[in-house]
């Protein structure tokens, strides 16, 4: 069985330019190295197409694979992590992880928290500052919290994110948007404990793999999980496995309905904060999750409960083999 691999390499784009902000999201060399030679553990054989640039012209040449193995964030837009499952569908090639609506709509962190709290489940008050003057509109509880509304690891999030005042909320959001180009999620902000829950599987087989609590030390960024804590998380960011409960069983109650409400596929990572009352609320979920081995939360959160990393990506191409084996 033939798996290509379809991912983007951070050292290619800062080739062409861009800044380490700019391709947080995308890979290092040891991420694919280690991705590649875990499929080849399993038995298969592996094919690296890269970027979805290299899978449009061997898609034209008229190449295909058993199944892809899909990391790729792809670069500009809301849609961007759609791209490659697009193609993929459009050529009925098989490959894992989620659709191309739900890559894009749990990458707009807006649109997700719509789907989250019309589904009942609890996420704090929101607005979204598309231009200044919707400030003025913002109907929430101080202290705030801001965000490009569709970026990942932590890129736009530093110690101006909590927001006490609208003065403040007016200075963050127009370097926001000034920065990124996009629109500015606002949230009321929680104030208590964080956690990202691991999921695998698909509706209602789906399961919670486990639970991995994040705890700032102190440091610059103000107790917060920002785009410098994650690129220097080793210094920055203590990583435990939490003491089973009943705030932790809440927690993954509501990272498993979220990965199911959302309709993730084969394998997703939650972000939950709790509220100033204690109770877990969702903030946002990665149906693409990193998988460096080590460095990444998901294979961190299977290495904490004794699931080796081969076999962990050996649980996400069985979930797909069997989810492209029972469709219509």
């Amino acid at each position: 069985m033939r798996v290509g691999l379809t991912y983007d390499l951070r050292k290619d784009y800062l080739a062409e330019g861009h800044t380490p902000e700019d391709v947080a999201e995308f890979d290092s060399e040891e991420t694919i190295a280690a991705l590649d030679g875990a499929i080849r553990s399993l038995g298969y054989r592996t094919d690296r197409i890269g970027r979805a640039r290299a899978l449009c012209e061997r898609l034209v040449a008229g190449e295909t694979w058993d199944l892809v193995f899909n990391i790729a964030e792809g670069l500009g837009g809301r849609s961007r992590e759609a791209q490659v499952p697009c193609l993929l569908e459009l050529y009925g090639i098989g490959y894992t992880f989620s659709d191309p609506m739900v890559c894009a709509a749990t990458l707009d962190k807006a649109v997700a928290k719509r789907l989250i709290r019309d589904a009942g489940l609890p996420t704090a008050r929101f607005h979204v500052v598309r231009q200044i003057e919707d400030i003025a509109r913002v109907r929430l509880e101080y202290p705030v919290f801001a965000k490009p509304a569709a970026e990942g690891t932590g890129k736009g999030i530093d110690e101006r994110s909590r927001i006490e005042t609208p003065d403040e909320l007016i200075r963050t959001c127009q370097d926001r948007l000034r920065r990124f180009a996009q629109p500015v999620l606002v949230e009321e902000f929680l104030p208590g404990r964080e956690f990202t829950v691991g999921v695998l599987g698909n509706g209602p087989d789906a399961r919670v793999l486990g639970t991995m609590e994040i705890e700032m030390r102190d440091c610059p960024t103000g107790g917060i999980y920002s785009y410098r804590g994650k690129e220097q998380c080793e210094r920055l960011v203590r990583y435990r496995r939490p003491e089973r409960n009943g705030l932790i069983e809440q927690v993954e109650r509501l990272g498993l309905e979220a990965h199911r409400t959302l309709e993730c596929r084969d394998a997703s990572r939650v972000d939950i904060r709790c509220d100033r009352s204690g109770r877990p609320c969702f903030m946002e979920i990665n149906p693409l999750p990193g998988l460096h081995p080590t460095h990444s939360d998901l294979p961190m959160i299977a290495a904490q409960e004794g699931m080796a990393y081969e076999e962990l990506i050996g649980s996400i191409i069985r979930s797909a083999l069997n989810r492209l084996a029972s469709r219509p």
